[in-house]
């Protein structure tokens, strides 16, 4: 590749704002997706399992793209295709999504939209490792968490600052989807597509030296090799990269309970609700986006000084510390009994946004060879989609055997799952 010279904190900031319609949609998902599938009718203990279309998508998409990025050599570079396909599919699904008329409709569209954003989701951190020197890493990936922070804050807030300016959040469509919710997708789908378009504009890929381009050529093609590559890639894979399996496990599951069921725990303790078509329901599905919209707030602003203290510290370090406050907040969210309460365990929650968004990319960067990149942030994606998927799957059993029906209860599980990532984290070591 092209020498790789460093970039302004304007360029860096810059090739990082397509994650901001990326995670604008993610934001959408877990804020939103939950409620939608209860406007359709589904059972709370059936939650979980209706949300494994998206992990399913990961653990199949994102490591064969990440390979195929790889090797990619069109004109436009070798990320680029990727992010402009998986932007317009984004688009198109966040469009259709309030629209959905049955479950099986709106489970399809999360599937197709899980798709997209995978196809998007790994070329895009790849290239930024590919981007910016080593030595940049860690402004690099801080910043993209940043705006993951700022992104998803704007997604969880949008309802409700769609009834500020005056919507009504009782408005609701044919299949009780209310209207603040349609128009929060519909601006979402625009936003995604039009950052991937500024980023790439804004910085482009480096293009390839002709050595690479020889290489690139005299490799095998097709979802074989690919496939084959990803084989090897997991056998060769890293001692630090093995390490940090466990600490993604804790903290993905985690993640995952607490996003399915924030609302209707929230629902259950200010608003002593459990119908999904009452006002008190949506009631706390606006103040779940509120909620989040803060810790996602916490998350944006602690992005931006986390950098300084993961250069210092080491990112394991920072990274433990992070996640521990992150499981205090999810174990006593649930018990504030006053919306004013919620906000004190949210910052512990954004905290560990913040640093699971940025900081084990850190850790992964200094552990892979720069060649892999990409096979190697497809593979560390498995890492998350396989929490959520064995997540999902043991929630469902264990929702009414374990927890009572009680999503207060799943909430306090998930802050313990987050303190185990603590521990787990540090036994991970990353080279200087």
């Amino acid at each position: 590749m092209a020498t790789i010279l460093p970039l302004s904190l304007s360029q860096i900031v810059q090739m990082n704002v397509g994650f901001l319609g990326l995670q604008f949609s993610f934001g959408l998902q877990q804020s939103s997706m939950s409620p939608i599938y209860s406007y359709l009718g589904a059972n709370e203990a059936t939650l979980p399992l209706l949300s494994l279309a998206g992990p399913i998508t990961g653990l199949l998409v994102q490591p064969v793209v990440g390979a195929m990025s790889d090797r990619c050599s069109s004109r436009y570079g070798r990320r680029t295709p990727f992010f402009l396909i998986g932007a317009v599919l984004c688009s198109l699904c966040l469009f259709a999504m309030p629209y959905s008329s049955a479950l099986w409709m709106a489970a399809s569209l999360l599937w197709i939209l899980d798709a997209a954003n995978n196809i998007t989701m790994e070329p895009y951190r790849a290239y930024v490792g590919d981007r910016l020197p080593k030595e940049q890493h860690a402004h690099g990936f801080i910043i993209q968490s940043a705006f993951t922070g700022l992104a998803q804050t704007l997604a969880y807030l949008m309802p409700s600052l769609l009834v500020w300016f005056g919507m009504n959040k009782d408005a609701v469509g044919d299949n009780h989807i209310p209207q603040v919710t349609l128009v929060s997708f519909v601006l979402g789908g625009l936003i995604s597509v039009s950052t991937i378009v500024w980023s790439i504009w804004r910085v482009p890929e480096l293009p390839l030296t002709p050595a690479e381009q020889d290489k690139l050529k005299a490799q095998k093609k097709g979802i074989s090799a690919t496939l084959l590559e990803i084989a090897h890639a997991i056998r060769e894979m890293p001692l630090p990269m093995r390490q940090m399996a466990w600490m993604k496990l804790f903290q993905w599951m985690a993640m995952g309970w607490y996003w399915q069921y924030v609302a209707y725990a929230i629902a259950r303790s200010l608003f002593d609700t459990r119908d999904p078509t009452s006002t008190g329901f949506r009631d706390a599905v606006l103040v779940n986006g509120e909620i989040g919209a803060f810790y996602n707030a916490v998350s944006f602003v602690s992005a931006l000084i986390m950098v300084r203290y993961t250069k210092r510290f080491g990112a394991p370090r920072v990274h433990a510390l992070c996640l521990a406050l992150s499981g205090l907040g999810m174990w006593f969210l649930p018990q504030m009994d006053s919306y004013l309460g919620l906000f004190l365990p949210a910052v512990g929650v954004g905290l560990g946004w913040a640093s699971i968004m940025g900081n084990p990319y850190v850790m992964l960067a200094r552990s892979v060879p720069p060649e892999r990149t990409g096979v190697y942030m497809g593979i560390f994606n498995m890492f998350i989609v396989i929490p959520l998927l064995l997540g999902g799957a043991l929630l469902s059993f264990m929702y009414d055997r374990v927890f009572a029906g009680d999503p207060c209860h799943v909430l306090m599980a998930a802050g313990v799952l987050m303190l185990c990532g603590a521990v787990a984290t540090l036994r991970v070591k990353v080279p200087e």
